[in-house]
């Protein structure tokens, strides 16, 4: 009986010894399958890591090209007021402001107009259906200033678009030579139509557009505006329109002069009635018409106010991105893919790099190359500043 016992202990003894060695082995296959998920995991966080930064190696060269096209653009425009100047006469210059719903900047914008050194002009202010207090403000003006014309625009006709029908009302009471069209949210320096019919006739010019100072006013605005800008400049670039082999051609609807007769042989803005960037279509009639034009720069002689909350921010993108989108679907939705992208996407990444910034070489690289794309963004910004 004791031997029997003494084999069931032992029995008991081997038995424990065989299970700690299979707990053992169990607990090493398991570190070993926790290990390989880690490792497996950190493989697929590098590998995520590393095309993230391809990608924003990507965006910061294109910023590169974008900054660069702009510097260019806006080194190589002109000035307005820099120019050798010819004797010529002084030919009436008719003004033509169209306004709807500008109680809060139509003041300043007209006594910017009446206060210019140039003394043969007319300013033809337009109320277009005005929903707030801009007709009153333009009375008001007109009786305190003979230079002042109002007019109220009659019902918009089916089929017209935009301010197309205002400046074509407007244009009815001009007695100018010239025409010079811009918007109620602009102001002017005191010389700046004087230094326009200069500039026009001194180059035997039949158009010519300026390049305002964008003046920003809500967040949303600051954040998109230089992006956008950098994109018209590099795409639109006004040497593009500058040079007669390039079909590239559009006017600022801030600021633009233009012959009458010119103004009458390109079909005038009923022409375009159906367009909704009027100035853009007038501007490409008349470079395809043959005609002479020409954009300068002007960023400080007029002030422009392009957005002046998200709802105007939207439309006036709506206005930018219609006309490619009826020329080319998925090149339109492309491109507004491809301007969100540029715009925002370094800074989400930038902010998850910082969680692993000090864990791995991967998340190091991509802390770097998010970085630098967040400044491209910034240098972006800043340049559109000056």
């Amino acid at each position: 009986m004791g031997y029997q016992t003494y084999r069931y202990d032992g029995d008991v003894h081997r038995n424990d010894k065989k299970t700690h060695r299979e707990w053992d082995s169990a607990s090493i296959a398991k570190n070993q399958r926790r290990s390989r998920e880690i490792r497996f995991m950190e493989l697929i966080l590098d590998i995520l890591n590393y095309s993230l930064t391809a990608i924003l190696i990507g965006v910061s060269m294109t910023w590169v090209f974008l900054i660069k096209s702009m510097m260019d653009s806006v080194r190589l425009t002109p000035y307005l007021d820099k120019f050798e100047r010819k004797k010529h006469n002084n030919p009436k210059v008719s003004i033509i402001l169209p306004a709807r719903n500008e109680e809060e900047f139509i003041g300043k914008c007209l006594d910017s107009l009446i206060e210019q050194d140039y003394t043969n002009y007319e300013v033809i202010v337009i109320d277009d259906s005005s929903d707030d207090a801009t007709g009153k403000i333009i009375s008001e003006y007109a009786k305190k200033n003979s230079k002042i014309i109002p007019v109220s625009a009659q019902i918009k006709p089916d089929g017209w678009m935009g301010k197309n029908w205002a400046c074509m009302e407007g244009y009815k009471h001009a007695t100018g030579d010239l025409l010079l069209f811009t918007d109620a949210d602009t102001k002017h320096s005191q010389n700046v139509i004087s230094l326009a019919v200069s500039h026009l006739l001194s180059f035997n010019l039949d158009a010519l557009s300026v390049i305002p100072k964008m003046r920003v006013i809500d967040f949303w605005t600051r954040i998109t505006l230089p992006m956008i800008s950098t994109f018209l400049h590099t795409r639109f670039s006004a040497i593009r329109v500058n040079d007669p082999s390039k079909k590239t051609a559009y006017f600022f609807g801030s600021f633009f002069i233009i012959k009458q007769k010119t103004y009458e042989t390109v079909g005038m803005h009923e022409g375009v009635k159906h367009e909704i960037i009027e100035d853009g279509a007038l501007g490409k009639k008349v470079k395809e018409s043959g005609h002479r034009m020409k954009i300068v720069r002007g960023d400080h002689l007029i002030e422009a106010v392009w957005a002046r909350d998200k709802s105007t921010l939207w439309n006036a993108l709506k206005r930018l991105m219609i006309p490619l989108y009826l020329q080319s679907e998925k090149i339109a939705i492309g491109s507004f893919f491809a301007v969100l992208f540029l715009l925002f996407m370094p800074f989400p990444i930038l902010a998850y790099s910082i969680l692993g910034v000090i864990k791995t070489t991967s998340f190091s690289i991509l802390f770097a190359a998010s970085f630098v794309a967040s400044i491209m963004i910034y240098i972006g910004a800043v340049i559109e500043d000056f």
